[in-house]
């Protein structure tokens, strides 16, 4: 997966729902806004078929985790309301 190099906004948003196996409805985010506190898991980008899974822990509520990703994991993420930017 290439990963996205642009600085604008972003120009469409849809909710996260965690899941271990399937990736994000409209693939790699360009960050994820977390709406209730938690830990969040996700695949990182390392350009091979199975990304390494990442824990960022205590993420706070109203944040934007600047970080592209195309799966938010359900084992290891306990932050709710999670909107992926695109």
């Amino acid at each position: 997966m290439p990963i996205q190099t642009s600085t604008h906004s972003s120009g469409a948003t849809r909710a996260v729902t965690p899941n271990d196996s399937t990736d994000l409805a409209l693939g790699t985010c360009r960050a994820l806004y977390v709406g209730a506190a938690g830990d969040i898991s996700i695949d990182d980008l390392t350009g091979e078929a199975d990304g390494e899974s990442v824990v960022f822990v205590g993420v706070t509520a109203g944040s934007i985790l600047p970080v592209q990703t195309a799966r938010v994991n359900a084992t290891g993420t306990t932050a709710t309301s999670i909107v992926a930017l695109y």
